[in-house]
């Protein structure tokens, strides 16, 4: 897998459920119950998880920095050009 590469696992989440994920992860990390190589594990996915997240939110500004004010001052959308 290229280093940027997300894992089609974690590129089909939603924000939120990556965001939960990455959450679980932190606290799991935070409480230092486990073991190392478990711990790295967790780490190398939750790395991933906010790679995705910030992806996310990054491709939902470029959609709102598209909203424009149209004619007689109606709101409307252009497509994002994310690529």
């Amino acid at each position: 897998m290229a280093e940027n590469s997300i894992p089609p696992e974690i590129a089909k989440l939603s924000f939120e459920d990556a965001l939960a994920k990455l959450e679980k992860i932190v606290r799991q990390l935070e409480d230092g119950q486990g073991k190392l190589d478990d711990a790295i594990k967790s780490y190398e996915r939750g790395a991933l998880l906010k790679r995705h997240c910030e992806a996310k939110l990054k491709e939902a500004q470029a959609k709102v920095e598209k909203i424009v004010l149209g004619p007689g001052g109606s709101i409307g959308a252009e497509p994002a050009d994310l690529d």
